[in-house]
């Protein structure tokens, strides 16, 4: 008989690395369900930032094995009346407030069901008003990873809280225009376009404010300090500058616009 595999809990947050509140989830993870596998898709979100964190989770959520729970903690509305979710959608679990954070995930599968964390039992005894991750979510992510029933978490939502970011949209006359959704630790400007609209070999034209970028292949397909365009890893259309920062370099900043003639 095939021995059961620990269960995967994988960790993003706004923590940082030089204090303890991760260290504090790990703590309680473990606590409760010690055969659990911890990975750190990364703590170094900026802090409060959670158009950010619904990226990277999104990005990074499908590349995991099926059955994995993310606890997800970028919550600037912390100790507030905002709700605490947990989802599962296309076999992963996931756990986080309800401020959009999960919202690119669950947009993303084709099966889903939301509740709201009411029922307290499944929490720590005591709860602060500035830590829910560490009082709430990670003992309901410990008990989800041990087989846990969504349903006895609380009750089932229809409506999860969006985030406010611009729709790709058709140009009169032709073509889309679309935003920068991230900027990445390279500098890279990941957009909001889909990387099929660029992908096997179309001869397009992408303009960002005044420039027109070339489409490319690869990174190494572009001059030195060239500001190019390509289908990105993470599915969408990313600006790039070889060897460089095209963030830096076009002084770029989240939702500027992004055309595909």
């Amino acid at each position: 008989m095939a021995r059961a595999q620990p269960p995967v809990i994988a960790l993003l947050t706004d923590f940082g690395a030089a204090d303890w509140y991760v260290a504090c989830v790990k703590g309680v993870v473990l606590s409760r369900c010690p055969a659990a596998r911890l990975v750190d898709i990364t703590h170094e979100v900026p802090a409060q930032d959670v158009q950010a964190g619904a990226v990277v989770l999104a990005s990074a959520m499908r590349w995991f094995p099926p059955r994995t729970v993310f606890v997800c903690v970028v919550d600037p509305g912390v100790g507030t009346a905002r709700p605490l979710l947990a989802a599962r959608a296309d076999g992963y679990t996931l756990v986080g407030p309800d401020n959009g954070l999960l919202a690119l995930a669950l947009g993303r599968a084709a099966r889903r069901q939301v509740v709201r964390l009411t029922t307290r039992r499944y929490w720590l005894p005591t709860v602060s008003r500035t830590f829910h991750g560490r009082d709430i979510l990670a003992p309901v992510a410990a008990y989800l990873a041990g087989g846990g029933a969504l349903a006895r978490l609380g009750p089932v939502v229809a409506r999860y809280h969006a985030l406010a970011i611009p729709p790709v949209r058709r140009r009169p006359g032709g073509g889309l225009e679309g935003c920068v959704l991230h900027i990445d630790h390279f500098g890279n400007l990941i957009t909001n376009l889909p990387d099929r609209v660029i992908a096997g070999g179309r001869a397009r034209t992408v303009r960002y404010r005044t420039r027109s970028v070339r489409v490319v292949s690869t990174y190494a397909d572009a001059e030195a300090g060239e500001l190019v365009a390509l289908a990105g890893s993470s599915g969408y259309v990313e600006l790039a500058v070889r060897n460089g920062s095209a963030a830096a370099r076009c002084r770029a900043r989240r939702s500027d616009r992004i055309q595909l003639l």
